[in-house]
């Protein structure tokens, strides 16, 4: 088993009201990752993914495309210790 691996991403782009933040939940569900996804008031759609660190890596890459109708800009990730998420859900 890998080890567990947190990646906090920042999504920029055409992000918001198109469907990017349950796309991400069931990738991530689909991906085994734990975290959560939400807005942001400034545009951006933020999200935590903590799990493997191939699962993780995958839901980053992900993230560079999103849903069908986003369209991103940028992504910055940071990567730090795993704080225990646990589930994978949509923070308002």
């Amino acid at each position: 088993m890998s080890e567990r691996t947190r990646a906090h991403v920042f999504v920029s782009g055409r992000v918001q009201g198109v469907y990017f933040r349950a796309t991400t939940r069931e990738t991530a569900e689909e991906a085994g990752v734990d975290g959560w996804v939400r807005n942001r008031q400034d545009g951006r759609v933020e999200a935590v993914f903590e799990g493997a660190e191939e699962a993780v890596e995958s839901m980053v890459e992900f993230c560079h495309e999103g849903s069908e109708m986003a369209t991103v800009e940028d992504v910055e990730v940071e990567y730090g210790e795993p704080q225990g998420e646990d589930g994978f859900r949509i923070r308002r």
